[in-house]
């Protein structure tokens, strides 16, 4: 049976996205020629598709869901299912139970698709790649972004990304996400990303970032990099790294007192990175107890697992290490100067930030990326088969009610 002559089903609209706007941009990367497809998916939906071409077309519907609660984010599954289906001059019945950045329960269908299992069989695989980790880094960005709500985020993930189609969908997640945090509590959320490509999600028209490492350890210097970077973005808003030679707290003081209309103006922020082997300038475990003890001491009492200790008061970007930057900053006279923090900054570290109210401007991170993957594997079973239900004899909570 030729993938062209299966009768399309009723049409499905495109997702909106939570501004109200349908953005269906797709990566070239992402498999839509038959070919591509046939290459992609499991050999064994290929062959169950031969034999549904010789035996005879049913109208089916496929239940997904995920394991674990979710925040639903189909918008790009959907984008490419509806393409797929163009391509191939068809139509699928798209039954989206949760608009998108909404809670899903784990178990819970998202989505039901009904069409032709001719043309579903073999995109199942495709799809619930799309799927499945998507809704898992929405849900992780949206507790960040919930859990410190008066903090920007800014999404560094791309370098975490195996390949720019995984980069696509945590940029959208990471949208999806903060969208939920800014309905629920009025959270500042991500206010956007570090690559032009996926810019559009945050209703940006160009990636966000100022200098690496690479460019402190090629002036030379902290303050000489600010004064390159300033020289040739004067009316940008700087971000300067200030962890490269050790002087997180040193360096700070000397590139705002270089730039002291930027201090004023608030359009200087320094930018902590330090390495999880080392403390922030001035800081050792006593003197990051003593720091907190200052500011926030109930962070302290009671008892904490190690892993939320080295948050509070390890080495690295720490809670003290925080506090340590906005004493500094503000006892020299720029209380205008914002601080940036990055560097492991996943869900558990924002909930022990929140905790120890930590001064943090921005945090830039990629680290609402899925830890345990096999929390993002995305289901789909068959729950009716021309109209009449039928699921695996376990899978029956999937009916459609």
């Amino acid at each position: 049976m030729p993938k062209e002559s299966v009768q399309p089903a009723a049409a499905s609209p495109s997702v909106p996205a939570e501004n109200g706007e349908a953005d269906t941009r797709l990566s070239t990367t992402w498999p839509c020629r038959e070919s591509d497809i046939d290459a992609w998916t499991d050999f064994y939906f290929r062959r169950t598709q031969d034999v549904v071409g010789r035996f005879g077309d049913r109208t089916v519907t496929y239940a997904l869901f995920l394991r674990r609660p979710c925040i639903s984010a189909p918008r790009l599954a959907i984008a490419w299912l509806e393409g797929v289906a163009a391509e191939r001059g068809i139509r699928f019945d798209i039954d989206l139970r949760f608009e998108e950045s909404r809670w899903v329960g784990a178990g819970e269908p998202l989505i039901y698709v009904t069409g032709s299992l001719y043309h579903l069989v073999d995109l199942e695989t495709l799809l619930l790649q799309k799927l499945g980790p998507a809704c898992i880094a929405a849900y992780n960005a949206y507790t960040m972004c919930a859990d410190l709500p008066k903090v920007a985020f800014l999404a560094m993930d791309a370098r975490h990304c195996a390949g720019t189609e995984m980069a696509e969908i945590m940029a959208y997640a990471a949208s999806v996400g903060s969208a939920r945090a800014k309905r629920k509590v009025n959270a500042v959320g991500f206010i956007g990303n570090a690559t032009d490509a996926t810019a559009h999600f945050f209703g940006n028209e160009s990636g966000m970032g100022t200098m690496p490492h690479a460019l402190i350890g090629y002036a030379g210097s902290t303050v000489r990099a600010a004064e390159m970077f300033d020289d040739c973005f004067p009316g940008a808003p700087m971000t300067v790294l200030v962890d490269y030679f050790g002087l997180e707290v040193s360096d700070s003081l000397s590139v705002c007192r270089r730039f002291p209309e930027r201090c004023a103006a608030g359009t200087l922020s320094v930018r902590i990175d330090t390495p999880g082997g080392r403390f922030l300038e001035g800081l050792d475990p006593a003197a990051s107890y003593a720091v907190l003890e200052r500011n926030v001491p109930e962070a302290i009492r009671g008892y904490r697992n190690e892993v939320e200790l080295r948050y509070l008061v390890g080495a690295g970007v720490s809670a003290a290490a925080i506090w340590q930057m906005r004493e500094a900053l503000d006892e020299a006279g720029f209380d205008k100067v914002k601080i940036v923090a990055s560097s492991g900054f996943n869900p558990a570290k924002c909930r022990l930030m929140a905790e120890a109210k930590a001064p943090i401007d921005l945090i830039g991170t990629g680290s609402f990326l899925p830890e345990l993957w096999s929390e993002t594997y995305a289901t789909a079973d068959i729950v009716e088969y021309d109209g009449e239900p039928r699921v695996k004899v376990g899978r029956e909570f999937l009916l459609r009610k």
